[in-house]
């Protein structure tokens, strides 16, 4: 994305709120299921284009928000209509740019439910990291959401967000000068390979399930999506400084009673934390995964939460 694209992407963000946008996003299983609704083959509104991502016609949008889709490369003609090529979802005041549905690109910027999950989580757990950070970073940011929380809650605070993905970047970028937060810094980075330094506060919101098609946004890695959430803890803890917090939302595949995840971690966690806490968030979700190959001993999959505190 070029500066041009930027700026006219900053500009359809900035008329979306200024008409009072609004959208929650939702699985991709009831996105779905709204969307095949009768009646709801085409988009009536701004939610219908930016939100539903469905089709529309070229009549449906004031020309001068159609030439910014334009002017951002965000606007796509298809056999059915016209289409954007991003969605906008809001969370509390902010507005965030992210991929359109369905995400079926390698390059795909996600956001959704976890995304809400996550960044309510990491806002309780601001009470306990005292004054707050010095320096901050979100590993796989994405869009930006949890980034943009963190640079938006502590002002003063250096809050670099870190992905491998190059959209994703371009995407948290124009994210962050539409929410305003100057103190967000943006990486190229696998993990911690392209970070310098030690951290106050590690946070990420990583790929957790195994993808068939190892899509970077959604492919976990390992053996039931575990190895990316593994890696970041071990990392993560390296590269901490002495009281600093690491937090964690993730899904973990739960087979019986047992949590091979948090069995794996538990070594590391006890000889390299003052404290750390782990919790489930929602007992079962991505319930659709489980019919896939290599869920057969999977009972369910539960969202959970780890902050775990340097010694």
């Amino acid at each position: 994305m070029n500066p041009s694209n930027a700026n006219a992407l900053l500009a359809l963000g900035t008329a979306l709120r200024q008409a009072g946008y609004r959208f929650m996003t939702v699985t991709p299983s009831t996105h779905r299921r709204i969307n095949n609704r009768p009646g709801n083959e085409r988009a009536h509104d701004l939610r219908g284009v930016f939100g539903w991502s469905r089709p529309f016609g070229r009549e449906l949008l004031p020309a001068s928000v159609l030439q910014l889709m334009v002017d951002a490369g965000v606007l796509e003609e298809t056999e059915d209509g016209l289409r954007s090529l991003v969605r906008a979802s809001t969370l509390d005041d902010m507005l965030l740019f992210h991929s359109a549905w369905p995400t079926r690109d390698d390059d795909a910027v996600f956001f959704g439910p976890d995304t809400y999950r996550f960044v309510n989580a990491m806002r309780r757990g601001f009470a306990f990291v005292g004054a707050g950070p010095e320096r901050a970073v979100d590993i796989g940011c994405g869009g930006g959401a949890g980034a943009l929380t963190i640079a938006r809650t502590f002002p003063h605070a250096e809050v670099i967000g870190a992905d491998i993905n190059p959209k994703a970047l371009e995407l948290a970028m124009v994210n962050a000068r539409l929410n305003g937060a100057s103190n967000l810094a943006l990486a190229q980075s696998d993990l911690f390979d392209g970070l310098q330094g030690d951290f106050d506060l590690v946070v990420s919101n990583p790929p957790f399930v195994v993808d068939p098609d190892a899509r970077r946004y959604r492919h976990g890695g390992g053996e039931l999506g575990a190895e990316l959430s593994r890696r970041i803890v071990e990392q993560g803890l390296g590269r901490l400084r002495r009281g600093g917090s690491l937090m964690l939302y993730t899904g973990v595949a739960l087979c019986g009673q047992r949590d091979h995840f948090l069995e794996s971690l538990r070594p590391t966690l006890e000889t390299q934390c003052d404290t750390w806490t782990y919790q489930e968030l929602d007992p079962d979700i991505f319930g659709g995964q489980l019919g896939e190959p290599g869920y057969e001993d999977v009972e369910r999959i539960a969202a959970v939460w780890l902050h775990a505190v340097k010694r």
